[in-house]
């Protein structure tokens, strides 16, 4: 049921990101520890240091209020699986330093704890998404709040949205 409701949560959180991308408008989130579609080091793993990598953003519309980061392993066992949310962080906010967290609030990750865990795929090489959506207002969310709600909270409000995928296998 759980994978169904994140699954629908997805489906429309999608729908409502490629109608503000039909206009050409995006943001971009990067990293300087990994190119996009790479490997990302294992420093940033539950094999590693298990820190979230550093990253920049650029590109946000002047009439952002907010930002939410979140990462995402699409490959998982359970089609996707959360492994960092902030939200409420400022549109003015650039870079994210390694190891450090984003001023917001912070949900509840699939691993049950509050912040940042790093790729820990069981097998094979798994595509872990660093999502950032600029949108419309500041959430009333708490803190702690899970993935569902958050998706729910957002959907209506996303003005523009980037993306930075790198890759993650552990090694035997």
């Amino acid at each position: 049921m759980r994978n169904a409701i994140l699954a629908a949560a997805s489906v429309i959180l999608a729908a409502s990101i490629a109608s503000f991308a039909a206009g050409g408008a995006k943001m971009k989130v990067t990293s300087s520890a990994f190119q996009g579609g790479a490997n990302i080091p294992s420093k940033f793993s539950c094999d590693g240091a298990n820190s979230s990598p550093p990253l920049q953003i650029s590109d946000v519309p002047s009439e952002a209020k907010s930002l939410v980061l979140i990462v995402d392993d699409l490959d998982a066992p359970s089609g996707l699986f959360t492994h960092w949310a902030v939200w409420n962080i400022s549109p003015q906010t650039s870079t994210i330093a390694e190891g450090s967290v984003p001023k917001g609030v912070q949900g509840t990750n699939d691993f049950g704890k509050s912040g940042y865990d790093g790729p820990c795929p069981p097998s094979g090489t798994h595509r872990y998404y660093f999502k950032i959506f600029a949108l419309d207002r500041e959430l009333d969310l708490p803190l702690g709040a899970k993935r569902g709600q958050l998706d729910a909270a957002i959907k209506a409000h996303v003005i523009v949205q980037g993306e930075w995928m790198g890759r993650y296998a552990r090694k035997k």
